[in-house]
């Protein structure tokens, strides 16, 4: 990794992500970036979709317009790269509270659902396909020297422009520091959708939210297909996601100062910023 020094939210992105649970970090990724990125993910696909694994890769498919990958750090070094990037690391640190894991990483390529109506999908505003949430406010969440910190974590990188109609993550601002039922929250938030953001982004925009943020995938209109890579962190004393556990003597090669990130290895001995 490059130096990550004076990498920090400004006040603005802090005081964001604060009171709606997210910030939108515009441009993050170059065009060199991007490509590779796309580059190793329709590879990955493509091989998928030929009947071939690719260990430790996992995969659901959702019809032939969606599949969600995971477990992807071994398979490419721009997959890896992301997962460690020097511009997103000490943010998500700075979220968290503390010296950070890799919990997960997924893609998603997607295209409109042909069983979809577009007449039909075209009279909401927003079209969420089921808001979830990965920890909740109290247990998974804290306050230190005034400001909220979350102890899971996502960066979600756009590898392709996502517009009104192309399937921009929707979430509902502020619920990250609700305790509210979620199902309320929800119901009450579905009812006026003046209470709901989608995203809208240019390749290599990234959303940095925390999992306690009830969000979403949304139904696609258009016929652009959508790229996201998605990476989860938390505390170093916390085990990955199912299906997301890294291969040792592959941790052994990587460099000193990136083991740590993908491990786990600070364990209960976790740095905290504070």
């Amino acid at each position: 990794m490059t130096d990550q020094a004076g990498v920090q939210l400004t006040p603005s992105q802090r005081l964001h992500f604060d009171i709606y649970g997210f910030v939108m970090l515009r441009g993050v990724l170059n065009p060199d970036e991007i490509a590779r990125l796309n580059q190793a993910l329709q590879s990955a696909k493509a091989t998928i979709e030929s009947g071939a694994e690719i260990p430790p890769i996992y995969f659901n498919r959702g019809g032939d317009h969606h599949i969600l990958l995971g477990n992807l750090v071994q398979y490419d070094q721009a997959l890896l790269d992301y997962a460690v990037h020097p511009k997103l690391v000490p943010l998500v640190e700075e979220v968290v509270g503390g010296k950070i894991r890799l919990e997960e990483t997924e893609a998603i390529i997607n295209r409109r659902n042909p069983a979809k109506d577009r007449a039909e999908l075209a009279k909401r505003r927003y079209n969420p396909t089921g808001f979830h949430s990965g920890t909740k406010h109290g247990w998974g969440t804290y306050i230190e020297q005034d400001k909220f910190h979350c102890i899971f974590v996502k960066t979600l990188v756009y590898l392709t422009d996502v517009g009104p109609d192309d399937g921009g993550t929707s979430l509902i601002p502020g619920s990250h520091r609700l305790t509210w039922p979620q199902n309320r929250i929800i119901k009450a938030a579905m009812a006026d959708d003046g209470l709901l953001y989608q995203v809208k982004a240019k390749a290599g925009d990234v959303i940095l939210f925390a999992e306690s943020l009830i969000h979403s995938t949304t139904e696609i209109r258009s016929d652009n297909e959508r790229i996201i890579l998605i990476a989860g962190y938390t505390p170093t004393m916390f085990q990955p996601w199912p299906g997301n556990e890294v291969d040792p003597d592959f941790i052994d090669s990587l460099p000193e100062d990136i083991q740590p990130i993908i491990s786990g290895s600070g364990s209960w001995h976790w740095e905290r910023n504070y």
